[in-house]
């Protein structure tokens, strides 16, 4: 049993993930943690390597991590590379969305590459960053769930329902 999860930093990926994970009885796996554990920091890879070295790195993991099963929450950036997407075409999908005051609280501090290093507000960047990547998550989504206000333990025994459903 495979599930994919998708949406923008902050929506709760990882932390949906694993409880989803553990509903359905079956390993969680976070590709920006497989990259990070083979490649080092992604702020290193991105710095020193480039986003694009970045993303050729990412759609590897993301292969390697649906081919093991289980529950897969992908780096927010992934769903930009299209031979990622082509990668997500056999599985359901779920798109995590969350709106900007709930995700404010989720980013503050944050080291995540893409909103460190400018000068831009870091939740306008964000704002900025989802609206170029909605169409993408749409495009590749399966269903959508919305992790704004709810807790993310009734968040994940809900997509674990709906993902037995599939079954």
């Amino acid at each position: 049993m495979t599930l994919v999860l998708v949406g923008p930093m902050g929506a709760g990926k990882t932390s949906v993930g694993r409880r989803v994970a553990k509903h359905l009885g079956v390993p969680f796996s976070d590709t920006d943690k497989r990259i990070t554990a083979a490649h080092g920091p992604i702020t290193d890879l991105f710095a020193e390597h480039g986003e694009a070295h970045f993303r050729e790195l990412e759609r590897a993991a993301v292969a390697d991590a649906i081919l093991d099963g289980g529950v897969v929450s992908l780096g927010g950036g992934a769903v930009t590379d299209a031979g990622t997407r082509a990668l997500l075409l056999d599985d359901p999908v779920v798109f995590l969305t969350v709106n900007r005051e709930a995700v404010a609280e989720r980013i503050h501090g944050s080291s995540r590459p893409l909103l460190v290093g400018t000068d831009e507000d870091p939740l306008d960047r964000w704002e900025r960053i989802l609206e170029q990547r909605r169409e993408l998550y749409e495009q590749v989504a399966t269903i959508v769930f919305d992790t704004s206000r709810r807790p993310m333990t009734r968040i994940a025994r809900e997509i674990a329902d709906w993902r037995r459903g599939l079954s």
